[in-house]
């Protein structure tokens, strides 16, 4: 990957930490394994999307990662974010991204292979995960495969002064606070049209662990904001996420705040509350009378 300037985000918080009582442990974490649909770590088989056969059967063109070949000498500035940052890609690695694709043959001068791209919307320190994926397939901190134990981890990934996943957030201007970096490479990756990153991205979330409920519920709010509405696998992991873990988000003082302010996310909670009830008492009687 070629950048004329890297990525840099520092820890920014803008709204105070909550008690510890208050965050998402790894007892609470994404990661459990369960039998859910919605689950991240599920039990059933799951392709590794970092294999290099499943990235030597890709080509661009297929919303994939490039194969390794070696690329066009074309090269495309990218000026990202209202600070103006940039970026530079080969063409023949970034055009694999049907987004880029697009805005590339849009592009002026159409008679140049050297053209720019402007993402005045798009997050710098996003982009660059992105431009990290689309380069190696992955980006920071790695998935890795444990065979021994045949499970997932994160490379290197110890915990901050508040207790979670190293680098799990980033400061968002859209969202105002802290997200989860991966929510954000999801979004990013849905409106670039890279299907197996965001598999990538979201089985990666879900390893994290001591994520605050406050950071949790923002950046289930930022989902949904930049998903669209036939989007299910994002949101109902933050559905099942919640429900799942919904001692803890109750005895969040940001629970109530957050409810209060409603949107499409807190309806939909409710539905899946009600059919997770309706699954536990399927097969007992009412205890009143009509």
């Amino acid at each position: 990957m070629l950048s004329q300037h890297h990525a840099h985000n520092p820890r920014m918080l803008s709204t105070r930490r909550t008690p510890h009582s208050d965050s998402f442990s790894s007892r609470y974490g994404a990661g459990k394994n369960t039998a859910t649909s919605t689950s991240i770590r599920t039990k059933r088989h799951i392709r590794d999307p970092n294999s290099v056969s499943s990235r030597r059967t890709e080509r661009p063109g297929s919303h994939t990662p490039p194969d390794g070949n070696t690329p066009s000498p074309s090269i495309v500035t990218l000026t990202v974010g209202p600070e103006k940052r940039l970026f530079a890609a080969h063409k023949d690695i970034l055009c694999v991204a049907p987004f880029f694709a697009t805005a590339y043959a849009a592009a002026e001068p159409s008679n140049s292979p050297s053209r720019q791209i402007d993402l005045p919307d798009e997050q710098p320190e996003v982009l660059s995960c992105v431009l990290e994926y689309l380069y190696k397939g992955d980006y920071y901190p790695r998935l890795l495969r444990n065979r021994r134990h045949n499970t997932w981890e994160l490379e290197n990934t110890g915990m901050d002064r508040d207790g979670q996943s190293y680098g799990a957030t980033i400061f968002h201007p859209e969202a105002g606070a802290e997200i989860l970096k991966d929510t954000a490479v999801y979004c990013a990756a849905d409106k670039y049209g890279l299907e197996i990153l965001k598999r990538l991205a979201l089985r990666k979330q879900g390893l994290h662990t001591g994520i605050q409920c406050s950071t949790i519920l923002t950046s289930a709010r930022y989902a949904y904001a930049n998903t669209p509405d036939t989007e299910s696998k994002l949101r109902a992991h933050y559905l099942a996420l919640i429900i799942r873990s919904r001692s803890t988000f109750k005895r969040s003082g940001t629970m109530q705040m957050e409810m209060e302010q409603g949107g499409k996310l807190f309806f939909d909670l409710f539905v899946a509350m009600c059919n997770h009830m309706d699954d536990l008492t399927a097969n007992t009687k009412p205890s009143f009378r009509c």
